[in-house]
């Protein structure tokens, strides 16, 4: 994937910091200054230029899993993105629009020298312009900057930045989650932890909720599938399938995470040894709802779907066949 035109790949160092784990001693570039910014440019100019693309990679799979919960009940989904950021997995989630339209329209209005104001009704106005998947999403993360833009111009239905490792879920942001259907997350886990999902969790009064992970496989997901398990949620993982977050930030960076894999006796070989993060999908429900439908539905990847194709024929309605670009 190449990086948006005129975008500065140069990664100042004031951006880097090795952010340790906790529990699991894991290595990563930490990254917290992109994030409390007043608009998203830094994020897009520093994250788009490593090739994230996780939350592309994510979307399919997002959406097969609001489709199967909209037909099990039978009305809309609330989704919670939890680590929202700037609302980059809602925007993708309910639009056509892709990660690297994203970062070429921000890459192109960088130039301009527009304040953070004039910014975010451009992007009101462009997300507004755009047709939407009828669902609601809302947003959890630590940054209030990141979160009062994404509800500023639209991403989200709604936010709370709040932070869950260390305090406690009170008020509107308890509100807020207690009719979730389903909880979706690309790189929050090592960030977060079970701590947090815990919390989460036990403000949903409704039917018990969908928990879709991506987590880089650095990290382990156990004590989280604890916690949820006492919720009554079976977690499944997608085995055989890995997916990529982004390139390595620096030297260190590679050096440290493949290190930390080969302590922990993971192989890296065709994976992290090629200078890329990859992430394992996880998917925890209700024992009925893993029965009624199976994991490889709602995860099903298609590899081509979305290459420029010239002319083919399409089924639609009464099993017509039509011809179409």
């Amino acid at each position: 994937m190449e990086a948006p035109r005129d975008m500065n790949l140069e990664q100042p160092t004031k951006y880097f910091n090795v952010k340790k784990n906790d529990e699991e001693g894991a290595p990563k570039a930490c990254f917290d200054d992109i994030y409390n910014q007043e608009d998203p440019r830094e994020y897009y100019r520093v994250l788009y230029g490593l090739d994230y693309i996780i939350p592309d990679l994510a979307r399919g799979i997002f959406r097969n899993a609001v489709a199967a919960m909209e037909e099990l009940r039978g009305r809309r989904i609330k989704v919670l993105d939890l680590g929202c950021s700037y609302g980059i997995n809602a925007i993708l989630l309910r639009t056509p629009l892709d990660l690297a339209r994203l970062a070429q329209r921000n890459a192109d209005l960088a130039a301009e020298g527009l304040t953070t104001d004039e910014l975010a009704e451009l992007d009101r106005r462009y997300l507004k312009a755009w047709p939407r998947r009828p669902m609601t999403v809302v947003g959890l993360d630590v940054s209030e900057p990141a979160i009062a833009y994404a509800k500023r111009v639209g991403a989200i239905d709604d936010g709370a930045a709040v932070d869950l490792e260390t305090g406690t879920l009170t008020g509107r942001a308890r509100e807020m989650l207690h009719d979730v259907d389903l909880i979706i997350s690309t790189g929050c886990v090592g960030y977060v932890t079970e701590r947090t999902f815990s919390k989460i969790v036990e403000a949903i009064e409704g039917p018990p909720p969908w928990v879709a992970s991506f987590v880089l496989r650095m990290y382990a997901y156990t004590a989280i599938e604890r916690v949820l398990a006492r919720a009554g949620l079976v977690t499944q993982k997608l085995d055989g399938a890995t997916f990529v977050q982004r390139r390595f930030h620096s030297e260190r960076e590679c050096r440290d995470v493949l290190e930390c894999l080969e302590r922990n006796g993971i192989s890296t070989e065709s994976k992290e040894s090629e200078g890329l993060f990859h992430a394992e999908f996880y998917l925890s429900r209700g024992l009925a709802d893993v029965s009624a439908v199976p994991l490889e539905q709602v995860a099903c990847v298609t590899s081509g779907e979305r290459h420029a194709f010239g002319r083919r024929y399409r089924r639609f309605a009464d099993d017509v066949l039509l011809s179409s670009k």
